[in-house]
């Protein structure tokens, strides 16, 4: 088992990034319903903030429900509004104890009123708080992120508010959802899928994936700590060697 003191906490990930897969396999393989399985999935995504939050992981990102997710039978993806909903009114307190701010990314406007009202009221409530960031990703695509971003940067350089030589990777960047959040550090993906299913696609050109059979429900501080081991044990160069990234480290 991985203890706190086997993780160097100098070379935490600065943000996490995670898949929650295998609710439904979880609760097929208990004769269970699927929103049994999502209810599940519910209280893993607390330990996990929770633990995140103890370990010193600054940024969080949950991928909680895809654009693709809308294909879905209409019973359950109601059920999952209606679990983001108890969620969202259940943690708050804990939010805001644990000086956690509550962010969103993806296409808001498209989740019932209900659920982009008490969004909205949550990340206003937590907007001060700043030890640790948890990211929802709803109604969110990767591919559809970077064609918005593609669309809005037209649309300020055909009103002459954007030149086109003023377009790079940073001012691209400030166009997706994710503008103001670091890249990713570390991607964990679970369910025993090894795919990124058009997740943070523009953001993770150096992330580091992870992928475990654990299904999402049963994922908790110490597969977490598992991860984050695996990812320790990682020499990151982002293109460089490792001979110069070993001298920089020496300095």
């Amino acid at each position: 088992m991985v203890t706190q003191e086997e993780l160097d906490k100098a070379k935490l990930p600065r943000h996490v990034a995670i898949i929650m897969d295998g609710n439904g396999r979880w609760a097929q393989a208990r004769g269970l319903s699927r929103i049994e399985g999502h209810r599940a999935g519910a209280d893993s995504v607390r330990a996990i903030t929770k633990a995140c939050r103890k370990l010193g992981v600054q940024y969080l990102t949950l991928y909680a429900f895809s654009e693709e997710n809308w294909q879905r039978p209409r019973t359950e993806v109601e059920a999952l509004w209606r679990l983001l909903n108890r969620y969202l009114e259940k943690e708050l307190d804990e939010m805001l104890q644990n000086d956690i701010r509550l962010n969103a990314v993806g296409d808001i406007d498209r989740l019932p009123r209900s659920t982009r009202e008490l969004l909205r009221k949550t990340m206003a409530a937590t907007s001060k708080n700043d030890r640790m960031v948890l990211s929802l990703a709803l109604s969110y695509g990767g591919r559809q992120e970077i064609l918005r971003a593609a669309r809005l940067m037209a649309m300020e350089c055909g009103a002459g508010r954007l030149k086109i030589e003023e377009i790079n990777e940073q001012t691209f960047s400030a166009y997706l959802y994710t503008v103001g959040l670091p890249e990713p550090d570390l991607l964990i993906r679970t369910g025993g899928e090894d795919r990124i299913s058009n997740f943070l696609l523009w953001q993770m050109a150096y992330t580091e994936i992870f992928f475990t059979d654990a299904y999402w429900p049963d994922f908790r501080e110490k597969e977490l700590e598992e991860a984050i081991l695996d990812y320790q044990r990682r020499e990151r160069r982002f293109g460089k060697t490792g001979d110069q990234v070993r001298a920089e480290r020496g300095r």
